[in-house]
């Protein structure tokens, strides 16, 4: 078997934009006829870059050999541009590959590719979601002016309990602030007001029958970090995600010794040298490695077996498209460390349209499939009907310093 041929795919994500606004899809095909599906997270350059990376990763390292042989391929697009160390860029290129060679192995052999990883741990896999607003655009930056479930105690809390009424026992947000390319920056009081804010009055509206995620991203030094961690303590979140910019696991291991919260992290790494390095400082209880840009589904299963050791858990994170969401649920049913997966809210709307059929989910919980390969198929018709034309990254940070 070897790959003949390889088709990406930038796709638009119309409103409300669940997931990014565009996302990186790759089809490659065999000598035999089999197809598989990737998809990258890769926000470092615009999108049709990214897609032509793909593309020349793949006639460099992939077509003309067998999908099988995932280690020498990732030795190869690791090693070979003379880098031998982590690169986002690249990784996150190899990812949507990676994920797309699994896929055809899982086709061939007639299993889901958690059968080839050592088979189910888990039935389902508990699930949660961001506190999206029920309608209009998801980003902050586009809400309208005035109250929203952004900057709002009374309607984040009655947001959390719509999504606990619908069966999610976990609900993510992000009120600490914009995160900007200056980050870590001490936060505004105002910040502090409102993320203290915003957690009492969502924990008064669940109670006991719901985890609250605490989100940020990189946005504070260790000192300013525990000044939030402070005032949000008393509300129990489940975690603090990214308290600090990632470079530094040391200093993220400063606020995760110095708060009750467990301190997550992941989003913005890859592989599983950086990993290793949140792992070696006690940096994080909870890793969140994101398949679409980690290094793929091999390359986090060592993650994760990683964390195993130290007693750490694996929360598999996701904000892009359902090719990676379905690449998590293959990994993460494999893993005893599993602690709990992002959702795209329900995996409705235009995620559900993206696929054939509809990642399952229910009360809660995702529902691993069953068919073979990751148990999901591309849509491509609507992928050739929603074309991104634009040349935004998919995550931007703010460009100007944020005072305190």
């Amino acid at each position: 078997m070897k790959i003949t041929d390889v088709k990406t795919w930038v796709v638009g994500n119309p409103p409300p934009g669940i997931g990014g606004k565009y996302f990186i899809f790759v089809r490659l095909t065999t000598d035999g006829g089999v197809t598989g599906y990737g998809e990258a997270y890769n926000a470092t350059f615009g999108p049709h870059v990214t897609a032509r990376m793909i593309e020349d990763l793949a006639a460099r390292y992939l077509v003309g050999r067998d999908p099988h042989d995932i280690e020498a391929f990732f030795r190869r697009a690791y090693s070979s541009g003379f880098t031998q160390r982590p690169d986002v860029s690249v990784m996150g290129c190899f990812s949507a590959l990676e994920i797309a060679c699994w896929d055809i192995i899982g086709k061939e052999a007639g299993k889901p590719v958690y059968m080839l990883l050592g088979g189910r741990v888990h039935e389902s896999l508990r699930s949660y979601t961001y506190l999206y607003p029920q309608e209009g655009s998801v980003h902050s930056e586009d809400a309208q002016e005035g109250r929203n479930v952004y900057n709002d105690p009374d309607l984040a809390a009655q947001c959390a309990a719509d999504y606990v009424s619908q069966g999610f026992s976990a609900v993510k947000l992000d009120p600490a602030g914009p995160y900007t390319a200056f980050d870590g920056h001490q936060p505004r009081l105002v910040d502090i007001d409102l993320s203290a804010r915003m957690m009492k009055a969502i924990r008064a509206a669940v109670d006991t029958s719901c985890d609250i995620l605490f989100g940020t991203h990189g946005q504070f030094t260790a000192a300013g970090a525990l000044r939030i961690a402070r005032a949000i303590e008393p509300y129990d979140p489940l975690w603090f995600e990214e308290p600090v910019p990632p470079d530094m696991p040391e200093v993220m291991a400063q606020v995760a010794r110095a708060t009750s919260i467990p301190v997550a992290t992941g989003e913005r790494l890859t592989t599983k040298a950086e990993f290793a390095r949140v792992i070696e400082h006690r940096a994080a209880a909870i890793l969140q490695p994101d398949l679409g840009r980690s290094g793929g589904i091999l390359e986090t299963k060592k993650i994760a077996a990683m964390a195993e050791a130290y007693h750490i858990q694996i929360a598999p994170h996701c904000y892009c498209g359902p090719i990676v969401g379905a690449a998590n649920i293959q990994l993460a049913v494999t893993l005893p460390n599993f602690l709990i997966l992002e959702s795209l809210k329900q995996w409705d709307g235009f995620h559900a349209r993206l696929l054939k059929k509809k990642i399952a989910w229910q009360d809660g919980d995702v529902i691993p499939p069953t068919g073979p390969g990751l148990g999901v198929e591309l849509d491509e018709a609507v992928c050739e009907a929603h074309p991104y034309d634009g040349d935004d990254l998919h995550l931007q940070m703010m460009q100007t310093p944020l005072m305190p």
